[in-house]
């Protein structure tokens, strides 16, 4: 019996990065006696253990044979007989298919060193085929480690997984699952360009694939192409350190402009409301989270109203707030701005500039919440009267504070 760590942890200690979690595989053992050694079995469709102290995860070396479309159609075999070789054989890049033994010793029959070196994804061999999931994983690595590129051949056969109809296979909840840890790496554009160069973003996401080559006015968007745009918003939104709900109101935002009649272009009045549309559609595709859709839908909804909030009425400022439930949810409030702000500065040379509508909506929204709805119900005869008393002082309320920031 003996133990090597694999994949990530080996990858990421040969990059000189942190290693936050260790897998190990385990040559010559059986079920039996792993859990004799006091392992507790968590794989339901291979053997997968916990150690009894460190609780890191030792799974049995094993192969894999495809039965089915998709990628749980697999039979796994594990036993004493299969050897790291052949547990490393079927692993999906070069990169993921290192060990290194009790002693140090790193043993890489497929050239992940060089690949690494070399700063290349490729996969280990034909098998990668098998399981669609891998062109995901190819395109969230591409956002993890963005200095890397996808080899040519590599490429190619995600190329002809996509028109064999694999990705089709994918199940909702794992597509959602990879774009969502993509989208919270340091460069979640890559994994977009990874998804679209291959043609897999045309097949799960056919409303976000639609914006490239989509004209915007140059005054407002020096980048011009609506895809090139939101890919800078999204990189925005990470290098604002946004939570997962804003990156996808980053991504989404913008959807309705692949939507704009061409006889207007490159104007295009009432994308919002088109953008919500379709994001409502994806969110119900891909079974989002409801944190993600509710700050997606808003986002989409009032980004234009965001930015031009110095233009405003105060009632119209009031409104927005309300939409937002601003008052109730002032954290969600916060990803929406945070969206907004990846989206206005998210353009060609607009990168450093002052997102100062951020500061004057919560200034708007601190002046809505200094008035005291209680005192004014208290103090109104008509219970019918008493909304429209409190929507009136808080108008006001917002008057004085434009009139004041004059």
């Amino acid at each position: 019996m003996k133990t090597y760590v694999v994949g990530g942890a080996v990858r990421d200690e040969l990059l000189g990065l942190a290693v936050k979690d260790r897998d190990w595989v385990v040559v010559g053992a059986t079920p039996e006696e792993m859990l004799a050694q006091g392992f507790q079995q968590v794989g339901r469709d291979f053997p997968v253990f916990l150690h009894p102290e460190s609780h890191e995860e030792y799974a049995l070396a094993r192969t894999e044979r495809k039965t089915a479309p998709g990628y749980t159609g697999f039979v796994v075999h594990a036993s004493p007989g299969v050897s790291l070789e052949d547990d490393l054989m079927r692993r999906d890049l070069t990169i993921n298919a290192i060990a290194r033994d009790e002693t140090g010793q790193l043993i890489d029959p497929h050239g992940g060193r060089a690949d690494i070196a070399a700063r290349v994804m490729r996969h280990v061999s034909p098998a990668f085929a098998e399981d669609p999931v891998r062109i995901l994983r190819v395109a969230r690595f591409a956002a993890r480690f963005a200095d890397f590129s996808v080899a040519p051949e590599t490429l190619a056969l995600m190329r002809e997984m996509v028109a064999a109809g694999e990705v089709d296979a994918l199940v909702p909840e794992r597509v959602w699952q990879e774009l969502a840890r993509g989208l919270m790496e340091a460069k979640p554009s890559r994994m977009f360009e990874v998804l679209r160069e291959c043609g897999a973003l045309l097949r799960l996401l056919p409303e976000l694939d639609a914006l490239w080559g989509v004209p915007q006015r140059a005054d407002y968007h020096p980048e011009i192409d609506t895809g090139v745009h939101v890919m800078m918003v999204i990189d925005m939104a990470a290098r604002l350190g946004a939570a997962l709900p804003a990156r996808f109101a980053a991504l989404m935002h913008d959807l309705g402009k692949g939507r704009t009649p061409a006889d207007i272009l490159p104007r295009h009045h009432g994308h919002e409301a088109r953008s919500v549309t379709l994001l409502e559609a994806i969110c119900e595709r891909l079974k989002v989270p409801v944190d993600c859709r509710d700050v997606g839908r808003l986002a989409a909804r009032f980004h234009g109203d965001m930015h031009r909030v110095a233009e405003l009425r105060p009632e119209t400022q009031l409104t927005v707030l309300e939409r937002c439930d601003a008052l109730r949810r002032p954290e969600r409030f916060e990803l929406i701005l945070l969206a907004c702000e990846a989206d206005y500065r998210g353009r060609l040379g607009w990168e450093e500039r002052d997102y100062a509508q951020a500061a004057t909506w919560r200034a708007a929204l601190a002046a809505v919440r200094s008035v005291d709805a209680g005192a004014i119900a208290a103090a109104t005869a008509e219970p019918q009267a008493i909304a429209g008393a409190v929507s009136a002082a808080r108008i006001e309320a917002l008057r004085s504070l434009k009139s004041a920031s004059r």
